[in-house]
C-alpha cells in the first residue's frame, strides 16, 4: 500500500469513525488523477490528485455548488496537503453507458433520450446559479475564458494534432485566422460559470437522476461552450434531430435566468462548436501521439466526421483555416476510418472478472485458456508473462496451445472477414486463464499478430493484469 492510500484510509478512519473494509482502484479516465472505492461503515470514493492547485479548484466548486442545489458529489474530507480528499460515491453509472444502445445505433431510447433531456435542463442551473456568489480567481489554471486560453486550444490542436498529421500549411496565415476566432469567441463578456468538460462521460446517473462530475477546470466564461461541448461529443453519436431536440431543451431552460434570441444564439454557437472540436481533436493527438493512449485515436475519426459536417457550411470569417480543415477531412487515412474495422484483444484473469466491451457494440470472443498446461504452476516462470521467451518456448513446445489457437484464428477470421463485408467498425476478443500473466498474454498476443499480417486491420491489444497496451495500426506494416 502506497502512501496515498494510506492517506485515503485515515481520512476514512477520521470521517466515518471505523476504518475501511475494503479500497479498490477504480479505472482512470484521461487525467492524472487517481480514484478508489472505500467500503465499510460507508462506502465513498477517495481521490488522489498531483495538481493541488486543481484538487482546491474541485474543492471550491463542489462545496459552492452544493449550496445552490445544484447536484455535484459532497466533500467529505481533504487531507492537510490537498493532495487527497473523500467524495461522495454516486455509483458506478456513467451518462455515457446509460445511453449506450443509442450511441451505438443511433436510435436513442425514450428513457436515454429522458436522461439527456434531464442533464441539458440542469445545465443553465450550473453556469447561472453556479457563478452566483464564486470566486472565480479559485480557478484553475486560469480564472476566466480569455484569449490566452482560446489560443493556447488552437495552438493545442496546431502542434499536438495538425503538424502530427504532416499536412502542409502556411503558419501566419493560419495565426491570423486564430486571432479572427478569438475575437468572435469573446465578443460577448459573462458572468456564467464554463464547465469546460462539460459531456456524457462527466455525468453520472444515480436514482435516474443526472449528477455533475469532473468539472475543475472551470472558469467564468460563456455558456455555448458547454452546448457545443456536450451535443458535438464525438463519441456520443447523436442524430442531428436529437440534437436540435435537446438544444431546444437547453434554451427552454435557459429562459428562467436570461432571455434567448435563438437565431443568435444558434449563429454564435456555430463558432463554438468549431472551437471545441479542433480543441478536442488537439487532446486527442496529444493524448495518443504523445503520450501513446492508443484508446484516445480512437476517437478521432469521430471527431473529423463531426468537422466534416461543420464544413459543409462555410465560416466566412477564417477562410484560410476552413482551407487546411477540409484538406485534413480529405487525407485518405480519414476520408473512410469510420468505416474501418478496428479488432480490440485482451488478456485477463477470470479472479477479476471478463473485460467489458468499450465500443459499446458487444460482439465478438471470450476464450478460456485454462485447460492449458499453465506454466504458472514451475516457479523459473512465475515471475515472467507470455511475453518472455522462456514462456513462450514453454507453450509452443508443450504442444497444447498450437490446436487451441489454429481454432480460435478460424473462429476470428471468419467474423473479421464478415465484419468487413457488412461495414462493422468494432471487435472485441479476450483470452481468460488463472492470472492473466501467462497462457492468456500468450494467446492474445498472437491473435493480434496473426490478424495484423493477415489483413491489416488496426489492432489493439490490451494484458489489463499486465498493464501493458500495445496498438499495431495498418500504416506499420
Amino acid at each position: 500500500m502506497d502512501k496515498m492510500t494510506e492517506i485515503l484510509q485515515k481520512l476514512y478512519a477520521d470521517s466515518v469513525g471505523t476504518a475501511p473494509e475494503s479500497i479498490t482502484a477504480l479505472a482512470g479516465a484521461g487525467s492524472n488523477r487517481r480514484y478508489y472505492r472505500l467500503e465499510g461503515g460507508q462506502r465513498v470514493i477517495g481521490v488522489v490528485g498531483t495538481s493541488v492547485e486543481e484538487n482546491r479548484a474541485f474543492i471550491a466548486m463542489a462545496r459552492h455548488f452544493r449550496t445552490k442545489g445544484i447536484p455535484v458529489p459532497q466533500i467529505i474530507a481533504v487531507s492537510d496537503d490537498r493532495t487527497c480528499y473523500l467524495q461522495e460515491d454516486l455509483g458506478s453509472t456513467l451518462l455515457f453507458d446509460a445511453i449506450r444502445t443509442g450511441r451505438e445505433t443511433g436510435s436513442f431510447s425514450p428513457e436515454e433520450k429522458r436522461l439527456l433531456q434531464k442533464t441539458m435542463r440542469l445545465l443553465p442551473r450550473i453556469q447561472y446559479a453556479g457563478a452566483e456568489g464564486f470566486d472565480f480567481s479559485r480557478c484553475y489554471p486560469l480564472a476566466e475564458f480569455n484569449r490566452r486560453s482560446v489560443m493556447w486550444d488552437l495552438n493545442y490542436f496546431k502542434y499536438c494534432f495538425l503538424k502530427a498529421t504532416g499536412i502542409e500549411f502556411q503558419e501566419d496565415r493560419l495565426e491570423d485566422d486564430f486571432e479572427r476566432m478569438a475575437e468572435v469567441l469573446l465578443q460577448e463578456p459573462t458572468p456564467t460559470f464554463m464547465y469546460r468538460d462539460f459531456q456524457s462521460r462527466n455525468v453520472m446517473i444515480r436514482e435516474g437522476e443526472p449528477y455533475f462530475i469532473d468539472f475543475q477546470g472551470g472558469r467564468r466564461g460563456p455558456v455555448y461552450y458547454d452546448v457545443a461541448s456536450f451535443l458535438w461529443q464525438a463519441k456520443a453519436n447523436y442524430p442531428e434531430t436529437l440534437r436540435n431536440e435537446l438544444l431546444a431543451d437547453y434554451l427552454d431552460a435557459l429562459r428562467t435566468y436570461a432571455p434567448v434570441d435563438e437565431q443568435q444564439f444558434r449563429e454564435r454557437l456555430r463558432h463554438f462548436v468549431l472551437f471545441r472540436t479542433l480543441q478536442v481533436l488537439g487532446a486527442y493527438g496529444f493524448r495518443g501521439y504523445f503520450e501513446r493512449k492508443a484508446h484516445f485515436l480512437q476517437s478521432v475519426p469521430y471527431a473529423i466526421r463531426n468537422l466534416r459536417r461543420l464544413l459543409e457550411t462555410d465560416y466566412a470569417e477564417y477562410p484560410y483555416l476552413c482551407h487546411v480543415l477540409k484538406q485534413l477531412t480529405q487525407m485518405e487515412s480519414y476520408k473512410n476510418e469510420e468505416e474501418k474495422l478496428k479488432i480490440t484483444i485482451v488478456s485477463f484473469s477470470y479472479k477479476k472478472g471478463i473485460p467489458t466491451d468499450d465500443s459499446g457494440h458487444g460482439g465478438g470472443y471470450v476464450f478460456d485458456c485454462r485447460a492449458i498446461h499453465n506454466p504458472g504452476r514451475y516457479a523459473e516462470y512465475q515471475s515472467l508473462t507470455g511475453l518472455d521467451e522462456p514462456v513462450v518456448r514453454f507453450l509452443e513446445e508443450d504442444g497444447e496451445v498450437r490446436p487451441f489457437l489454429d481454432h480460435v484464428y478460424a473462429l476470428v477470421d471468419a467474423s473479421a472477414e464478415r465484419y468487413r463485408e457488412r461495414g462493422f467498425t468494432d471487435l472485441m476478443v479476450a483470452f481468460g486463464c488463472t492470472g492473466g500473466q501467462h497462457r492468456s498474454v500468450y494467446a492474445a498476443q498472437r491473435l493480434g499478430e496473426h490478424l495484423h499480417r493477415k489483413y491489416g486491420l488496426a489492432i489493439h491489444i490490451i494484458h489489463r493484469e499486465q498493464n501493458i497496451e500495445q496498438y499495431i495500426n495498418p500504416s506499420n506494416i
